[in-house]
């Protein structure tokens, strides 16, 4: 393919896991709203979970995960809000993250700029079979 060629890049951000507080039926409508998503032909390559980095090992992000992982696409987790979070917690919260998640965890905060760049580094790795 020339340059510039390429197919788009899809973003998706999906509601947040956590947000589907509506109770069971709120909560079970999400699910079957996000595995429909997830079963179209044009299905996701590739995942990028968001967790909030001052709480790790939220039950929700660790649902989610699991969820994740189970549809057998690569996927990787992208700690937020970092810059709410002093030097030292930053390096505490992001061992928890990768011990948790058990995969290399970036941390970005969009208020001042740490880590974007990396993020969108990984993000033009992700895979993509319809580029030649």
């Amino acid at each position: 393919m020339q340059r510039g060629s390429a197919p788009p890049l899809y973003l998706v951000d999906l509601p947040g896991y956590g947000y589907a507080r509506g109770g069971d039926a709120a909560a079970s409508e999400f699910l079957r709203l996000t595995e429909a998503y997830f079963s179209r032909q044009e299905t996701p390559i590739a995942t990028i979970l968001l967790v909030d980095s001052r709480h790790p090992g939220l039950a929700s992000d660790m649902e989610a995960w699991a969820w994740l992982k189970a549809q057998k696409r690569p996927s990787g987790v992208v700690g937020t809000k970092v810059d709410k979070l002093t030097r030292a917690e930053r390096a505490r919260n992001t061992r928890q993250l990768e011990s948790l998640f058990d995969v290399p965890v970036l941390l970005v905060s969009v208020q001042d700029g740490d880590g974007l760049e990396q993020l969108w580094k990984l993000i033009a790795r992700l895979p993509n079979p319809t580029a030649a």
